[in-house]
């Protein structure tokens, strides 16, 4: 399925009960990452069928999943990994039938132009340079897990873990660099394409062999 496909997909053949008037709205529980595309996405469904409309929340895939254990009323969430909507299934929320996965999603080191960090030649190890590093919080954010197994994986995450400003989800890591609270950040390749971030900064993608893959999933909750 296409991102929109998907989304009207959600809606079955009927409005559920949370349309208004003749607009069908469909919650979206989405990982930060997705913030730039899923709004794309929002906008060519509402061109292509009017009666449709998406709410997107945006946060980290673990807060997003301890509020869905909870019943939270989205319709659609959206994870940066599968692990989280497989962990709704095996609760009981939701169904096999209901579960799939959308993207893999990748890592970079995003740095604002006027940076003196030399990514480009030196990749993870010009964050030891740094005085401050964004990284979405590994304990509820996969984003924020895929950077630490990186800074791991070059050796560095003992020279730079104290470093860290920790986000509570990559988008706010992002945040934080582009502000100027830190000088870099390790952070969803999605993001440093957008439109702001890509005319503000520079970015080198960081090997898929230095994180674990960031296997992107979903699941269409069962009161949806």
């Amino acid at each position: 399925l296409t991102g929109v496909g998907l989304l009207a997909a959600g809606q079955g053949s009927r409005p559920t009960a949370n349309a208004v008037g003749t607009v069908a709205m469909v919650r979206v529980a989405a990982a930060a990452d997705l913030k730039f595309a899923l709004d794309e996405v929002a906008a060519r469904l509402a061109r292509r069928q009017p009666s449709i409309r998406v709410e997107a929340t945006y946060g980290s895939s673990g807060s997003m999943h301890a509020q869905l254990r909870q019943r939270a009323p989205y319709d659609v969430y959206l994870s940066a990994d599968v692990e989280y909507p497989r962990d709704l299934v095996s609760r009981g929320i939701g169904s096999t039938g209901d579960l799939f996965t959308y993207a893999i999603g990748r890592v970079v080191v995003w740095v604002p132009k006027r940076s003196m960090l030399a990514i480009e030649r030196d990749g993870l190890g010009a964050l030891v340079g740094a005085a401050r590093i964004a990284i979405a919080n590994p304990r509820h954010a996969p984003y924020g897990k895929a950077a630490e197994a990186a800074l791991r994986s070059a050796g560095i995450w003992n020279r730079v873990s104290r470093k860290l400003a920790l986000g509570e989800n990559v988008a706010q890591a992002a945040q934080f660099v582009q502000s100027g609270a830190a000088d870099a950040g390790i952070v969803a390749k999605s993001l440093a394409f957008a439109p702001a971030m890509r005319a503000a900064g520079r970015f080198w993608e960081v090997p898929e062999r230095a994180y674990p893959p960031l296997t992107q999933g979903g699941l269409i909750l069962p009161w949806a």
